[in-house]
């Protein structure tokens, strides 16, 4: 298999495409859709999103010290788009894409999206000057998650909820199911005959 050597970029696909609302202390949101995020620790439950210190929602969150990241779906594509490519200030984008504010269970100023089937609520631990983006490490102080994805046994159905991915410039749909944790180790079960 031919190879090629390119220079060096970031190439880790897919990645979650997440709407990440925020707001100033003045009362001012806003919503922008970063690739860029992922989990960083599991105990405390710490997450992280990368800015470009130019993005119209920067300021806001540094201000604030708070952000949202909404987890997007099929749904909620075209407002994901639409989020990242216009600026919040030339447009209101809760209104363009008709998305609610709702309130964040443990936030001051940062809203959550309504729309979203999660919304896990971060406060901003440091920030981290790394070059082109800013790194805002935060503690995850709350996940809130709609209750029509709840299983009759009380279990949260997130794969129902129609998450989508972004890899190299494009929304994806997530696909099937290919197996579970731990899959390719567990034993196989050995069928009993019944006499």
């Amino acid at each position: 298999m031919a190879k090629q050597t390119w220079k060096p970029g970031n190439m880790l696909y897919p990645l979650p495409a997440v709407m990440v609302s925020t707001a100033d202390k003045a009362g001012n949101s806003n919503i922008l859709t970063i690739a860029w995020t992922g989990t960083v620790c599991t105990n405390p439950p710490m997450a992280y999103i990368s800015v470009r210190p130019e993005r119209y929602s920067y300021h806001m969150i540094r201000e604030s010290g708070e952000f949202v990241i909404n987890l997007t779906t099929k749904k909620l594509a075209r407002a994901a788009d639409y989020c990242g490519v216009r600026s919040g200030k030339d447009v209101d984008k809760w209104k363009e894409c008709h998305l609610t504010r709702g309130t964040a269970s443990t936030l001051k100023y940062a809203p959550v999206i309504e729309e979203s089937p999660v919304q896990i609520e971060c406060r901003v631990k440091s920030i981290q000057e790394l070059g082109s983006h800013h790194m805002f490490l935060a503690e995850v102080t709350a996940v809130q998650v709609d209750e029509s994805y709840m299983d009759a046994k009380g279990k949260f159905d997130l794969n129902r909820t129609g998450l989508i991915a972004y890899s190299h410039g494009e929304y994806l749909d997530l696909g099937k199911k290919l197996g579970t944790f731990g899959y390719s180790v567990r034993k196989k079960r050995i069928k009993k005959k019944t006499t």
